[in-house]
């Protein structure tokens, strides 16, 4: 049974190790070894996570099975993309489920959750940034109504990438 909770100020280096180890599992094979020291030194700090979770404007979810974590996301409030994402949204900053866990229902629990967030708040849109050869990630948004809005770049260390900006609309 997946119990989601709202992370704590005491949860940052938690999340630290979390973000480091999903974000390398899953982007790791198809990145420079260097690229990825380069990101992960700037993105997992316990001292950024104390920030980031310090930020009115964010919400943390953690998703844990017995006690274990097994993933997370990051909800950030009154941030809008270049393209139009209605009046009200809400990105997904970070979504990972750590890799024995993935397609055994936590990414399920874990939106539908972030979905309920964003409506409470009276969210009207919800989007996320998706590397474009991403393809699972890609299929899952979609399986939850998301579509393609645009795209954005994202600097991985030397390599800037394209992104799919994927945008649900909220009733």
């Amino acid at each position: 049974m997946v119990v989601i909770r709202p992370a704590t100020p005491h949860d940052n280096k938690l999340l630290a190790e979390v973000g480091a180890e999903t974000f390398h599992d899953s982007f790791a094979e198809d990145n420079t070894p260097e690229d990825m020291q380069v990101y992960l030194s700037a993105s997992f700090s316990p001292e950024l996570q104390c920030l980031e979770l310090a930020d009115p404007r964010s919400k943390f979810l953690i998703a844990e099975i017995n006690g274990e974590v097994v993933g997370y996301s990051h909800l950030k409030f009154e941030v809008a993309p270049h393209v139009d994402v209605g009046d009200r949204p809400v990105e997904i900053v970070r979504f990972y489920s750590r890799k024995q866990w993935i397609g055994k229902g936590v990414g399920a629990q874990l939106m539908e959750k972030c979905l309920q967030e964003a409506v409470a708040a009276g969210c009207d849109a919800i989007w996320l940034g998706v590397w474009e050869i991403n393809s699972r990630a890609i299929a899952f948004y979609r399986k939850w109504g998301f579509y393609e809005a645009g795209k954005q770049t994202f600097q991985l260390g030397d390599d800037l990438q394209q992104d799919l900006l994927m945008v649900k609309l909220l009733e």
